[in-house]
C-alpha cells in the first residue's frame, strides 16, 4: 500500500525531482559497507540464505539518490477534499473500471465470496492505487529498499525491515529479486502492497502455487479481499454515508480522528442527521471534508475502518467509497458505441441526504456482483493484526 497519503505536487519542485534524478545518477551499492556487510550476514543467519549468493545480488543492486530525494521532499499541505476527488472520480477512470470488472469477473466474484468484500469496493482499490494495474512503479523493488534501508536514516529501521521481507517473499515465491518492480518506497504490484503486508496477507487467488500481485488478478482481488477481511471487515455493512450537522452540537469530537470514536446512537444524540439502519451501539466516526463550496459532512462506520488500515487517509477511504459506487453501475451497464468520445468529467459527489426514519434499511457500499448470486457473502472475520 501507499506509505503515505497522495501529496499535491507543485510543478517547481517536480522540476527540482527531475533534475535531481538527472544529475544523480544510480551507483552500485558497496556490499562491503558495514550496514550491507551486517544485514547479509544477519540474512544467512536467521532465514538461512547463503552468503555468497545474497552477496552477487547485493553486487547487482543500485542506490539512487532520486529516491532519497523523493522521500525527503518536505510534505505539502494536505490535498482538499474536493481536489482530491477530482483526480479519482473521474469518467475515464469510471468507464475503465467498468471494462476491467467485466472482463475480470470471475476472479472479483471469487474474492467477494471468499472475504465479503463487494466487487466494487475490490476493484475502486486497484483503481485508485495504480489506475488497475497501469500505473504500478519503474523502480526496481529492491533497490528502492536497499537505497532506503542504508542511505535514508530517518527510515532506516523500518525499510531493512522490508527489505528482510522482499528477499524472504522473493525466496517463498521463486522470483528473481533483481525483476520485481514497484514504486520509489517499494510498494508493489497492482495493489501496491509493500513486502511486510505481501507475505501476511497476499493469496493465491487462482490456484497456481504462486502468489502474482503484478500481473494475475485472481491473486489481486483475493489478496485485497483478504487484506480487508483480516483488518476486520463486516459483509453488508455499509462503509460511509452523507451527514448533515445543522443544528447538531459537535463540541468534543474529533473530526480529524479516524478512530472509531462515536456510535450511531451517539451522534444521533448529538444531533447529526444521517441515514444507517446500523444499530445505535454501531461504532461510528465523523468526518469533515473540505468541499468546493464549504464542508462536507459524512459518518463512517467499521468497514471506513478496514479501508483506513489499507491507507491512513481519510480522503483516500471516501475515495474508494465513492468510486465504488460509481463502479457498481458501470460494471453492470454496456460500454457506449463511442466511449472515447465522452468528455471527461468528474462524477458528481453524492446528495446530502434527508432526515432519516429509524426503519431505514442499512445498505451495503455498492451493488454486488454482476451475476453474483443473491446469498450474501461469509462473515468477515475480526482483524487479526496490524499492516
Amino acid at each position: 500500500m501507499t506509505p503515505r497519503p497522495l501529496r499535491p505536487a507543485r510543478p517547481h519542485l517536480l522540476l527540482c525531482a527531475l533534475l535531481a534524478a538527472a544529475t544523480s545518477p544510480a551507483q552500485a551499492l558497496d556490499g562491503q559497507r558495514a550496514e550491507v556487510a551486517g544485514f547479509i550476514s544477519e540474512m544467512a543467519d536467521r532465514h538461512g540464505f547463503d552468503t555468497e549468493a545474497l552477496g552477487a545480488v547485493f553486487k547487482q543492486v543500485e542506490t539512487r539518490p532520486a529516491i532519497i530525494e523523493a522521500m525527503s521532499r518536505p510534505a505539502e499541505k494536505t490535498m482538499p477534499w474536493h481536489e482530491y476527488r477530482a483526480r479519482f472520480i473521474t469518467e475515464r477512470r469510471i468507464r475503465r473500471g467498468g471494462e476491467i470488472g467485466r472482463e475480470q469477473s470471475a476472479a472479483l466474484e471469487a474474492a467477494a465470496r471468499a472475504s465479503g468484500v463487494p466487487c466494487p469496493v475490490l476493484l475502486a482499490i486497484t483503481g485508485v492505487e495504480t489506475f488497475y494495474g497501469e500505473i504500478t512503479g519503474s523502480h526496481r523493488v529492491i533497490d528502492a529498499l536497499a537505497t532506503l534501508a542504508f542511505d535514508f536514516p530517518a527510515r532506516s529501521e523500518f525499510f531493512r525491515g522490508e527489505l528482510e521481507q522482499f528477499l524472504l517473499m522473493a525466496r517463498d515465491e521463486s522470483l528473481d529479486p533483481l525483476a520485481p518492480l514497484g514504486s520509489y518506497a517499494g510498494a508493489m504490484g497492482i495493489p501496491q502492497f509493500m513486502p511486510t503486508s505481501f507475505r501476511s496477507y497476499a493469496v493465491d487467488g487462482g490456484g497456481d502455487g504462486h502468489r502474482d500481485l503484478w500481473s494475475d488478478w485472481n491473486d489481486v482481488f483475493a489478496s485485497i479481499g483478504n487484506y480487508l477481511k483480516l483488518h476486520g471487515w463486516r459483509a453488508g455493512e455499509p462503509v460511509m454515508v452523507a451527514a448533515d450537522v445543522s443544528g447538531a452540537r459537535l463540541d468534543g469530537v474529533e473530526l480529524t480522528k479516524l478512530d472509531l470514536g462515536e456510535t450511531v446512537g451517539s451522534l444521533r444524540e448529538r444531533g447529526v442527521r444521517f441515514d444507517t439502519g446500523l444499530p445505535a451501539e454501531a461504532r461510528a466516526v465523523l468526518i469533515e471534508l473540505a468541499g468546493s463550496a464549504g464542508p462536507e459532512y459524512r459518518v463512517g462506520f467499521n468497514n471506513f475502518q478496514a479501508i483506513t488500515r489499507y491507507n491512513r487517509s481519510a480522503l483516500y477511504a471516501s475515495a474508494v467509497n465513492d468510486l465504488a459506487e460509481s463502479l457498481a453501475t458501470a460494471v453492470l451497464t454496456p460500454p457506449a458505441d463511442n466511449p472515447s468520445a465522452a468528455p471527461e468529467v468528474t462524477s458528481p459527489p453524492p446528495a446530502a441526504v434527508p432526515a432519516p426514519t429509524e426503519t431505514t434499511e442499512s445498505r451495503p457500499v455498492a451493488a454486488p456482483c454482476p451475476d453474483e448470486a443473491s446469498a450474501p457473502p461469509e462473515a468477515a472475520d475480526p482483524a487479526t493484526g496490524t499492516p
